[in-house]
């Protein structure tokens, strides 16, 4: 299966230029997608790009990443309502180097590979142009009407509620056309990938390679990603869904992918994931036998946690999910790392205890009614633990003066106290 055949059946494919795919199974082709570093860390909603630019190396295709330090100076207008805030380049440089540490995971860079990836910073060759120069050597091969037939030109000049489109704004599609001309000369690179959103930017630099240098350029996009339900994809209450895992713990990032709808799931496991056709077609119909069981939900976190993060994290947060369904245990506890279990139990009410109380030895019935409130008296926690409704660290207590010491701390610092069926706290040790 070539390229393009795998993106088709992924649902990966939304526009491609004739003669792509004749170009793609005739040669080594060198393609590139560009990335805004308008913060140090890329989010879900750019990881359409990285799986293009993934299957692409894997198809033995030479991938280069392009991080845009001169275009996020500008502002792409494309499927936007307003101009962004524009960045410093000491603030571009800070974004770049973070998006550089990420793409790594995904890239091989190493020199020794024949298909080896490249990336490149547009700022590089950009930052030489001046004014004249840039119009002379770029704005007078492509016209006014062109730029101004582009979708996203029209649909922010036609906008009642838009302030317009700013001078700078309507040249980014030259400025992006110049990096496909750059790259043209100086690597060869003869295609360019991107979200359908790109389209028109795209096009232009095919233009811009032709009329400058009379050779040719190709254009291939992949689909804007949607909910089933409408909304945006890669959108929580809290914001974007974030690689950086100071961003974004692994542990929410994971319980993301694990509560898409079936529907969802369905779509983002051949988008997302590297799994072969007959695997997905195989855990599809699994999951359609038996769908209480998201069987497509947990295969779909599992690749995707374990491919941005690493398996270690993906079995620490796999096993933390099962703690507040009572599946969990007091070795899943153990393993769990300090920023996981706190995103576990974020929100949860927390008490500070001294270290030299639990040192020296502290009865459960003294630690939970005069060092904190988690009981209100020494006999509604006696009534608790007759019942069995109470346990520390996911140990069921059988009795209430049993002595906590420092043997028994999570992370040499936390204790976990579970009352009854779903109220927890963390006892916290200073």
């Amino acid at each position: 299966m070539n390229f393009v055949e795998e993106l088709k059946w992924r649902g990966m494919l939304h526009d491609i230029m004739p003669g792509t795919e004749e170009l793609l199974n005739r040669e080594i082709t060198t393609g590139y997608i560009g990335f805004d570093p308008t913060a140090d860390s890329l989010h879900i909603g750019h990881l359409v790009q990285v799986m293009l630019l993934m299957h692409f190396q894997r198809a033995g295709h030479v991938p280069v990443a392009l991080v845009g330090g001169a275009t996020g100076m500008i502002g792409d207008p494309s499927g936007r309502s307003e101009e962004r805030n524009l960045l410093d380049e000491t603030t571009l440089r800070k974004n770049e180097t973070g998006i550089k540490n990420q793409l790594s995971r995904f890239l091989d860079f190493n020199p020794e590979r024949k298909n080896r990836a490249i990336m490149v910073n547009n700022y590089d060759w950009m930052k030489e142009y001046s004014f004249l120069g840039f119009i002379r050597d770029i704005g007078k091969h492509i016209t006014v009407n062109y730029m101004m037939a582009k979708e996203s030109v029209k649909k922010r000049l036609g906008s009642e509620t838009d302030e317009g489109l700013s001078f700078t704004e309507f040249s980014y599609q030259l400025v992006q056309g110049t990096d496909f001309l750059h790259l043209y000369k100086t690597l060869g690179c003869k295609l360019q990938m991107g979200g359908s959103d790109q389209w028109g930017n795209i096009v232009t630099g095919t233009e811009l390679i032709r009329r400058k240098t009379g050779g040719d350029a190709f254009a291939l996009t992949c689909p804007l990603i949607t909910k089933s339900d409408g909304s945006k994809f890669g959108k929580t209450e809290s914001g974007n869904v974030w690689l950086d895992p100071d961003k974004t713990s692994p542990y929410h990032f994971y319980q993301f992918w694990l509560n898409v709808s079936d529907e969802d799931a369905a779509r983002y496991i051949r988008i997302f994931t590297m799994l072969g056709r007959n695997e997905i077609e195989d855990l599809t119909e699994r999951h359609k036998a038996a769908p209480h069981e998201r069987i497509l939900q947990k295969k779909l976190a599992e690749e995707i946690t374990v491919m941005v993060h690493s398996r270690e994290e993906y079995e620490s947060v796999a096993g933390a999910s099962q703690i507040l369904f009572g599946k969990g245990t007091t070795e899943s506890l153990a393993r769990m790392s300090e920023s996981t279990f706190l995103s576990v139990f974020e929100g949860v009410p927390v008490y500070e205890i001294s270290r030299g109380l639990i040192s020296s030895g502290v009865s459960i019935t003294s630690l939970c009614t005069e060092h904190t409130r988690v009981f209100e008296s020494k006999g509604e926690l006696r009534r608790m633990v007759q019942g069995g409704g109470l346990s520390i660290n996911k140990v069921r207590i059988l009795d209430p003066e049993e002595k906590i010491t420092e043997n028994s701390l999570i992370n040499h610092k936390y204790l976990l106290v579970q009352k009854g069926k779903k109220n927890y706290y963390i006892l916290r040790v200073i």
